[in-house]
């Protein structure tokens, strides 16, 4: 009886209160900082292709296989992990996420062989940093809002371009003036500190603090935990994958991938620096990038509340198609204005398919959109994968990255028409299953 009066009382809606700012807002501000502090390895694999090939003699293909392994085990590590959320809570899986990337990284610093490569930045990192992927900001924006969501959802996905610009200076200038070694101590520093803001103030659902989502009129109570998260994970695929707007979607965030994390966050740093351009210098404008994808991806998040996201995409992937053609032409030894101009140009681009594409999962596949965004980020990863190592090939065949930056180019123009073809309503998975 008393059992029943207590689980009667969780779900009784709360007392008004007089907080100012609701607190949804500062949930949103710890997954900010935690997706920061994780995003310090994505800053690392870039600068490393270097420094380890002439340490141990590796070919940049070599190299390029492992981080073609951290980006795919990323992406298909994601919905298995919003599934897991919904099992067991933010909180617990992004904890013992941010400590598999802590190790991970910090193992690094024995490694003699390539397997170890494999082993400590591919598996380990891939599969903590999976954990830590775009899902996990869904899932917040899921949970705590009903409104802002196309804003939230920029702002977080712009937390990770944060980290890029923090820690790509710094990365790099301890590399360049000390060794790679100390910079994957760093990382492992970095997901390490976050840990206990995670533990102590990311709160896994609004009526655990009795205040409804932000937006909301009536209180939504705590759904109970949802058994067999891996199962769950599959079936919501199946059922999604029955529908033609997931293919699309999935398709077009795969071009996303090979044309951002796959090739520029690879292969930029060692490009430029095949055209002389010191690695610092290289470094620098990545980090820019960083800076500008903040300021385009908040954008596209306030642009996805408010236009048709489907056209947003087409725009986006033609802008990106335009300035990668554009890239072999102002690659040079020097930091010049045209170089900057793509820069920018780039960095507004970078991740502003996010937000449009989180809005499209919404509206196809409701409740399961988390878990179905994590499965088309999977593709994005995969896509990213296979450029990370099929650039690294090309430039050890070629000599250069060019014919890299051209099929991008030309993928990104696919990527635009396919966006446009995407229905405007789809049939939830629940409807379907």
């Amino acid at each position: 009886m008393t059992q029943t009066t207590d689980a009667a009382a969780v779900q009784q809606p709360p007392k008004p209160t007089r907080a100012r700012v609701h607190r949804a807002w500062f949930v949103a501000a710890v997954t900010f900082v935690t997706i920061i502090g994780a995003a310090a390895f994505r800053s690392v694999p870039g600068l490393l292709i270097d420094p380890l090939h002439d340490e141990f003699d590796w070919s940049r293909g070599t190299i390029g296989a492992a981080v073609s392994v951290n980006l795919a085990l990323y992406g298909l590590t994601a919905p298995f992990a919003a599934a897991l959320m919904d099992r067991f809570g933010i909180r617990r899986v992004v904890a013992v996420a941010l400590t598999v990337i802590a190790a991970g990284s910090w193992l690094t610093v024995w490694m003699t062989a390539a397997w170890q490569l494999m082993l400590c930045w591919g598996l380990l990192v891939g599969l903590g940093s999976g954990s830590m992927a775009l899902a996990f900001a869904a899932t917040v924006t899921n949970r705590w809002f009903t409104e802002r969501r196309g804003l939230v959802s920029g702002i977080l996905t712009a937390a990770s371009a944060s980290g890029q610009l923090i820690f790509l200076p710094l990365l790099s200038w301890i590399i360049d003036r000390y060794d790679w070694r100390p910079a994957a101590v760093t990382v492992a520093l970095a997901a390490l500190a976050v840990v206990p803001f995670v533990w102590l103030l990311l709160h896994d659902h609004p009526a655990d603090v009795g205040q409804k989502p932000y937006g909301a009129t009536e209180f939504v109570p705590k759904p109970a935990p949802v058994p067999g998260a891996a199962r769950r994970a599959v079936t919501v695929l199946f059922s999604a994958a029955r529908t033609g707007p997931f293919w699309l979607l999935a398709g077009t965030f795969a071009i996303c991938g090979a044309s951002t994390n796959g090739l520029i966050q690879t292969h930029f740093i060692p490009a430029a620096h095949d055209h002389h351009m010191p690695v610092q210098a290289a470094a620098s404008l990545l980090a820019v990038i960083g800076v500008f994808d903040v300021v385009g991806t908040i954008a596209s998040g306030w642009f996805t509340d408010r236009f048709e996201p489907r056209r947003l995409l087409a725009v986006y992937y033609a802008l990106r198609g335009v300035s990668l053609m554009f890239l072999p032409l102002v690659l040079g030894p020097a930091v010049h204005p045209p170089m900057i101009f793509f820069i920018v140009f780039y960095g507004l681009d970078w991740v502003a398919t996010v937000p449009p594409t989180l809005a499209l999962c919404r509206e196809q596949y409701g409740e399961d959109s988390a878990i179905v965004f994590g499965w088309v980020l999977a593709s994005h990863q995969v896509g990213a994968a296979l450029v990370a190592f099929l650039g690294g090939v090309a430039r050890d065949t070629f000599g250069s990255y060019d014919v890299v930056w051209y099929a991008s180019g030309a993928l990104c123009a696919v990527a635009a028409l396919m966006a446009l073809v995407i229905r405007r309503r789809g049939v939830g998975v629940a409807a379907m299953a």
